[in-house]
């Protein structure tokens, strides 16, 4: 198992800047890549680009970037283009974002979400292999930058979703997710690259991670799961877990913290990596053990800035992680 980090995730009020800062720490450390979201707030290539800026080595995946709101052309010059200025390997991360995120603050249509994540997808493979990745091709221009080098990742939930990672990505990722549901993802990922006939792309997911988290650090966690309390596939499991009153409080209209005192205690245990090392490093097996390649953390910063003390306990794990033996054959 692979351990990356996410710089960049969720909208949950941390300082703007932070984003670079915990980029910073990752590097340092030795962490191989580092992940820069895109929300409301930062535009995931300009962040890419100010991270390759301020860090010395590590690999940059920009994203995931929302399909509907950009059209395939520019994820590809966006990628070639950071990895010319950078010198550093760019990889972009495609995903269909939310009605909220795609209508409510581009204001673009989510009609046709995973037609769009498929165009995209398609569109950055053709450009890899040296085709034309334009709509059209009959007007003579050329790219003259050759195509980033980092891996094309498609974050994936829904079958349909799935079917588009299986056939185009080097990763497929999710987000914020149980051990079950990797466990069964894993198996829909596999099928589906076994009717692309090609092998089934890697495994990785955003978890919240928190080493020895103080109430501040608890509290962000929580908060990080009401946020996706509305949304489909999320809600179903969350009531799965026991999150039921909390979910049913956020639907009467509650405040946050009143929802944040009905879940239960364990809640961010459930959907991440949260506790001592010894418990993280028991949680990470098995989250291995149900099929995940790669685990991309996502720090707690409050009362951690910038995750350094989650990051720092985590780094002496990525050779010993690494050189484990795999997971067994599915």
């Amino acid at each position: 198992m692979e351990i990356t980090v996410v710089a960049a995730s969720r909208e949950d009020g941390r300082p703007a800047e932070e984003a670079v800062r915990t980029a910073v720490v990752a590097d340092r450390l030795g962490y191989r890549e580092v992940w820069l979201g895109e929300g409301p707030t930062w535009d995931s290539f300009v962040l890419a680009t100010a991270v390759g800026s301020a860090t010395g080595r590590i690999a940059l995946t920009a994203g995931p970037v929302p399909v509907s709101v950009r059209d395939p052309a520019t994820l590809v010059r966006a990628a070639a283009g950071i990895e010319a200025v950078t010198g550093r390997a760019v990889g972009v991360a495609l995903g269909t974002s939310s009605v909220r995120v795609v209508e409510g603050v581009h204001g673009r249509s989510r009609a046709k979400p995973v037609g769009d994540l498929r165009a995209a997808a398609r569109a950055y493979a053709a450009h890899r292999r040296g085709e034309w990745f334009g709509a059209r091709d009959d007007h003579g221009f050329r790219p003259r930058l050759p195509a980033a080098t980092g891996p094309l990742t498609v974050a994936a939930f829904g079958d349909k979703a799935v079917a588009v990672a299986a056939r185009y990505a080097d990763r497929m990722l999710l987000d914020l997710v149980t051990v079950e549901q990797v466990r069964e993802l894993r198996a829909k990922l596999d099928a589906a690259a076994e009717r692309e006939a090609r092998p089934a792309p890697r495994l990785a997911a955003w978890l919240p991670a928190a080493i020895d988290p103080d109430d501040a650090s608890y509290a962000q966690l929580m908060r990080a799961i009401v946020g996706y309390f509305p949304v489909r596939g999320y809600r179903e499991v969350f009531q799965r877990a026991g999150f039921g009153a909390a979910i049913d409080l956020a639907d009467r209209g509650a405040g946050l913290d009143a929802v944040l005192a009905a879940l239960p205690e364990h809640a961010a245990r459930t959907v991440g990596l949260v506790g001592d090392l010894d418990t993280v490093r028991a949680r990470l097996a098995e989250y291995a053990a149900a099929g995940l390649d790669e685990v991309a953390l996502v720090p707690a910063t409050a009362g951690d800035p910038a995750g350094e003390r989650t990051l720092t306990a985590l780094a002496p794990l990525l050779d010993q992680l690494t050189t484990e033996p795999d997971r067994p054959p599915r």
